[in-house]
């Protein structure tokens, strides 16, 4: 039963279990569903219903060739004790200046994991989706080597996920010095025999299109299989990364609905810090599949050629330049997951998908036709934020609301103040303030972006900074995960150049490593 195809050729499909195992279509193209919005979840009973009551829900329409036992045990394993609430992605209403006027914001937490970002409800879910994929019955067992780039988030999740998973191995790549201190520390200290870390000398798109390069390697793919390996991926690329995040937007509505803020099909709108463009394209399934959503906002950062995108409809990064920002897990020019989205907009044309990807690739741009545009801008809205103004919403939101955001949530926060309308806006936080206390304590003392933190402070650890924040606010929050970083010893101290040959020769050299 093949439900997934490339969004580049009808041609190339394959099960939910192939898709995920393999992560990318051979013709460099993403895994979509062929069931997508065929079917509807009933919104009117989600409020009685748990989060993995909604996950199951969810997942088995999405992943149809998984057994609803499957799906059972893979929501168990990665839910069960895993999430510091029992919610899972708990909602949070913003009490203060605006409560009186019946509209404050809801902040979605989704940082309960166990690394304190959002990947983790999907990176604790991804391991048991693919180690239920198995192998073809007449064919020896394969093993599965996972390369994949982060922007800062997505590698420890994906690195905890993956650790010690039998008959797995996950080489991660980050680009050095692009990262936050704290982010850094929870890679280089990951602990597992299957894992490595690499830093990169470049950005994030560096990385990300070198990884894409070495998946669409058939030379190498060939040499992988006649040793009994498979390559996948562990970035929002992987359907199966995709989908585990469809559910905490039904989640979110469930919790509105118990609050008793909204009724059974009032709509609701989203803003989403983007960079991939995986986070919101889920809040677009969640549509898809009944969700009532209205618009959905986009938020990006000075690196906004997403916002340029969705205002414009043409996506240009021929003469961008690349900007270091507060939110660098946003910090990204080539978003992925743009693709699944056009995709489903153009009405599923992969012909036209194909022609825009190769423009991208051989002219750095492509525009859609105007069809697609005004189809776009159905959807969304987007409104993108710079540096100083990130670090200003932090300081305004705790003063307001005693509440801390970390700087992706800032610019998220900011964007649905500048474009909301009238239906309750939510507002997905994607990671722990402690993540990012750097710029957390420069947007609370007036400290201009980028600019040199006092000595004494500059001279103190991740940990040691985020204690004084919260001394100096009160909100002492700090996952226990994050508080303990300085104590562990640093594994990975690698760092290569960002060249397809530099990243796929370190892969090899990982993979001849778990072979000892």
């Amino acid at each position: 039963m093949n439900s997934y195809h490339s969004t580049r050729s009808r041609a190339v499909s394959c099960t939910a279990k192939e898709a995920i195992r393999t992560g990318i279509a051979p013709d460099g193209g993403l895994f979509v569903s062929d069931a997508l919005g065929s079917e509807k979840l009933d919104v009117t009973g989600l409020a009685e219903q748990s989060y993995a009551d909604i996950a199951n829900s969810v997942l088995q329409l999405l992943l149809p060739d998984y057994t609803a036992d499957e799906i059972a045990a893979c929501v168990h394993e990665a839910y069960d004790g895993a999430f510091a609430s029992a919610e899972v992605t708990p909602l949070v209403p913003l009490v203060g200046h605006e409560a009186d006027e019946g509209r404050q914001p809801f902040v979605l937490e989704l940082f309960h994991g166990p690394t304190s970002a959002f990947k983790d409800v999907a990176l604790q879910m991804l391991p048991r989706l693919m180690a239920r994929t198995g192998s073809a019955s007449d064919t020896p067992a394969e093993s599965i080597m996972i390369v994949t780039a982060t922007s800062g988030d997505t590698g420890k999740a994906a690195l905890a996920g993956f650790a010690d998973a039998p008959g797995t191995g996950i080489t991660v790549f980050y680009p050095e010095g692009k990262v936050s201190r704290v982010q850094e520390l929870q890679m280089t200290t990951q602990t597992g025999d299957n894992v490595s870390v690499c830093g990169v000398r470049g950005n994030f798109d560096d990385a990300q299109s070198a990884v894409k390069r070495i998946f669409a390697d058939r030379e190498l793919a060939e040499r992988l299989a006649e040793r009994g390996v498979v390559l996948s991926s562990a970035n929002s690329i992987n359907v199966g990364r995709l989908v585990p995040q469809v559910v905490y937007y039904f989640a979110a509505y469930a919790q509105l609905l118990r609050a008793g803020a909204i009724e059974a099909g009032d709509e609701v709108e989203f803003c989403v810090p983007t960079g991939n463009f995986g986070n919101i394209l889920a809040a677009y399934y969640a549509k898809r599949m009944g969700v009532p959503l209205g618009m959905l906002y986009c938020a990006s950062n000075e690196n906004r050629v997403l916002t340029d995108f969705i205002n414009t409809g043409t996506y240009d990064i021929s003469e961008r330049p690349f900007v270091l920002t507060p939110s660098p897990s946003m910090d990204i020019l080539v978003s992925s997951n743009l693709e699944r989205q056009l995709f489903e907009l153009t009405g599923r044309d992969a012909a036209a998908i194909a022609g825009w990807m190769a423009d991208l690739r051989g002219q750095r741009r492509f525009r859609v036709d105007e069809e697609t545009f005004a189809r776009v801008r159905e959807l969304f809205a987007s409104d993108s934020i710079d540096n100083a103004t990130c670090l200003d919403t932090i300081k305004r939101v705790f003063e307001q609301h005693g509440y801390l955001l970390d700087p992706h949530t800032a610019v998220a926060y900011q964007t649905a103040e500048n474009l909301r309308g009238e239906n309750p806006v939510l507002i997905a936080s994607t990671a722990h303030w402690a993540k990012f206390g750097d710029n957390v304590y420069r947007a609370l003392h007036g400290i201009e972006p980028g600019a040199p933190l006092p000595d004494d402070v500059a001279a103190l650890s991740g940990c040691k900074l985020n204690e004084l924040i919260a001394r100096e606010t009160g909100v002492d929050d700090t996952p226990h995960g994050l508080a303990e970083l300085d104590a562990l010893p640093i594994r990975f101290d690698e760092v290569i150049d960002g060249g397809t040959n530099d990243i796929e020769a370190a892969a090899l050299r990982f993979l001849e490593h778990l072979d000892d």
